[in-house]
């Protein structure tokens, strides 16, 4: 079957969610890295609506700012007093008539979707197979159902005995018969947008909640003789709507078990889905590896090869074929082909590693570029630089960017060898080839191949423990290796 183009998709995300016990409104609540809301708007692109309307209510400033940051060609309705389902596509409808834009006034258009926005797991797929059955029946509304094993609080439907939706029937207003029937409403259909218009115009508020129920639209379409239809999903997951945090954890692992199933499938070996979290938006290549208890989160891509984790969190980073990162904090940071990172180590934005370089246990790199084959092994801090090819800087170096006022910029040469316990004070330069001295303070330039030394020459106070410290553990060895050496015992004398 063949799809129809929706002449208008309308979206409802006006709800306050109460449940859910948050100062964020519901639909920006997220999981697997888009908000509920915006799993909605995904599913529904893939319909290429020629409207798309979300209509929002409950932290409408908030919502209508992430809409126009995901979707900037959508019309944001206000439903400024809840009134129900029915009363919300109302005036959506409306909105786009005052635009000259209404869809029920052109008899070509095509049909009219409403979604909800806090069903993050809806796909497309289902959508364009919503659209087309209701393209090819003519019915003038197609609804979106699931059966259920516990039907609990969703609207029941209704069929004939030609099997055509008879009518839905909310829990609060159905009988005890009605209550035992499975096939409930997802709150999501296909209209007819004449039909739609028409019965909008017809809703009343006699029912248990006092509002205007979109579900009544059926009778009305029923009692003027046209003909209602269901599809029913595939999964029942897609319809499951989000109201409080235990339904968001419940949606997420599904997302995630979804996705694993998704990269497993095209290749790439997930050692442990159920600790794995992949958000939407992540690329994986094939031969990627993914080790226990792996996050990746937002744009990350990881390149074929590559293996990720255990205990690892990237966030928007990208990783480069053959690249090992193991036990690993990193965001917005490049991590280049063959590449080694971790155990223990935070790479913050702006971090770019070179190919084959290696970035080591507890180290910490922000906003610098670690060249070609070049190594930070090991305890060290490197902020605001640019180190060459085949450099190594020492274990336990920092690289010192900031003066209390303003960050300083670093840069060292290629084949340098950074001596363990070196301070580089920003902004200074390391030549090519150059070498600094273990513990040293470096504030000054190097020049390429020098040796720079930037500390006091070692002065040792012989017998100054056993004089300024005795009767200690310290003195008592003291003394006794230098007995069994055959030393003599030291002067009582203070030293200077």
């Amino acid at each position: 079957m063949t799809a129809p183009r929706p002449s208008a998709v309308v979206i409802l995300a006006a709800g306050e969610g109460t449940r859910m016990k948050s100062a964020t409104p519901k639909v920006l609540h997220s999981c697997a890295g888009r908000t509920l809301l915006g799993h909605v708007v995904a599913a529904a692109d893939e319909l290429d609506p020629v409207r798309l309307v979300v209509v929002v209510g409950h932290g409408r400033e908030r919502v209508t700012e992430h809409v126009a940051a995901i979707a900037p060609g959508a019309t944001v309705v206000v439903q400024a007093e809840q009134n129900g389902t029915g009363h919300a596509v109302r005036i959506a409808l409306d909105e786009l008539a005052l635009r000259g834009d209404d869809p029920a006034a052109d008899p070509d258009a095509g049909p009219v979707v409403v979604l909800t926005g806090d069903t993050p797991l809806l796909t497309g797929a289902t959508l364009t197979r919503l659209v087309a059955a209701h393209g090819e029946s003519g019915s003038l509304v197609t609804v979106l159902t699931a059966v259920l094993p516990d039907p609990t609080g969703y609207g029941r439907v209704l069929r004939t005995d030609e099997g055509h939706v008879e009518g839905i029937v909310e829990q609060k207003d159905a009988t005890e018969d009605q209550r035992a029937i499975r096939e409930i409403n997802s709150g999501m259909y296909a209209f007819a947008a004449a039909a739609l218009r028409d019965a909008l115009t017809r809703l009343t508020t006699d029912n248990a909640q006092g509002e205007e129920y979109l579900t009544d639209v059926v009778g009305i379409v029923r009692g003027d003789g046209g003909q209602v239809d269901a599809v029913v999903v595939d999964d029942s997951d897609e319809i499951l709507g989000v109201n409080d945090r235990v339904q968001l954890a419940t949606a997420a692992a599904i997302w995630r078990d979804r996705l694993n199933d998704r990269w497993m499938r095209a290749g790439v070996s997930i050692l442990d889905p159920a600790t794995t979290w992949v958000d939407v938006d992540v690329e994986l290549a094939p031969d990627v590896t993914l080790r226990p208890s792996t996050h990746l989160v937002g744009a990350t891509t990881v390149a074929r090869g590559a293996s990720v984790g255990p205990g690892t969190t990237l966030r928007d980073c990208e990783v480069g074929e053959d690249a090992d990162v193991v036990h690993t904090w990193a965001e917005l940071a490049v991590i280049g082909p063959r590449a080694t990172v971790g155990p223990f180590t935070f790479l913050r934005p702006g971090t770019r590693l070179g190919t084959g370089a290696k970035a080591g246990a507890y180290v910490e790199i922000k906003n610098s570029e670690v060249g070609d084959g070049s190594k930070v092994p090991h305890l060290s801090y490197v902020g605001d630089a640019t180190i060459g090819t085949g450099s190594n800087i020492g274990a336990a170096t920092v690289f010192v960017n900031y003066d209390g006022v303003a960050k300083h910029r670093t840069v060292v040469g290629d084949d340098v060898r950074i001596g363990s316990d070196t301070m580089l004070v920003a902004p200074v330069e390391v030549g090519d080839g150059a070498y600094t001295a273990a513990g040293s303070v470096i504030t000054d330039d190097v020049p390429p191949g020098a040796m720079a030394v930037g500390r006091a020459r070692q002065r040792t106070i012989e017998g100054w423990v056993e004089r300024r410290r005795p009767d200690t553990a310290s003195a008592r060895s003291a003394a006794a290796a230098k007995s069994r050496q055959g030393d003599p015992q030291p002067d009582v004398q203070e030293d200077s």
